[in-house]
């Protein structure tokens, strides 16, 4: 039988009764800074036509700072171009902002002096963040504001910290909506990352 032996100098020996030797707990800030990392805030509002999108637009842009990314989905026609529209009024930048399916990115940039608007129809990056960063855009992506239209999955590296914007037609009861209420929409904000953790959405429902 092999004699027993003492731990090595730099051995932690388990407790008899735990043969696992517990983990060591994170510091405070570690875990703080792990919980904010992974932190999210979630805002879903009824949007009533394409005017009130625009509005959205407008109070969202005032929320913005550079570096942001925000990633839109919803199906065609769901209103995503309107609601940018609406980000690059507020934003103040240069030029009309319209689908940007036939040149897969559009730099708007600024006339005030803020950041611009970077809008991204991701819907032909089969190469993702890769295929985003040859696109050779004459901007700076951490001083803009960079919007991506069919993004899941694609960009979501360009930051850790995000907003997903999910536009969803209102499907409601078994008759068929009123005439005036064909353009309603059901918009989800969910903040991702430390940016947002302390980010003012709620402040887009007053």
């Amino acid at each position: 039988m092999e004699a027993p032996h003492s731990p090595a100098p730099d051995d932690v020996a388990a407790p008899a009764d735990n043969p696992a030797a517990p983990a060591t707990p994170a510091s405070p800030d570690a875990r703080d800074a792990r919980d904010a990392r992974d932190a999210s805030v979630t805002l879903t509002l009824t949007v009533g036509s394409p005017e009130r999108m625009t509005e959205l637009g407008l109070r969202l842009a005032a929320l913005l700072r550079p570096g942001d990314l925000v990633m839109l989905t919803g199906e065609l026609g769901a209103g995503k171009t309107t609601l940018t529209r609406g980000l690059g009024e507020g934003l103040g930048v240069r030029g009309a902002v319209t689908s940007p399916t036939f040149v897969i990115a559009r730099v708007h940039p600024s006339l005030t002096g803020g950041p611009a608007l970077v809008h991204v129809d991701a819907y032909r990056l089969g190469g993702g963040l890769d295929e985003m960063e040859d696109l050779d855009l004459d901007v700076s992506l951490p001083d803009s504001v960079v919007v991506v239209e069919w993004g899941d999955g694609k960009v979501e590296e360009l930051s850790e910290d995000r907003l997903h914007v999910v536009i969803d037609r209102v499907v409601g009861g078994t008759d068929p909506a009123p005439a005036e209420e064909d353009d309603r929409r059901t918009v989800t904000l969910t903040g991702l990352g430390a940016r947002w953790a302390d980010a003012d959405l709620a402040s887009l429902a007053r």
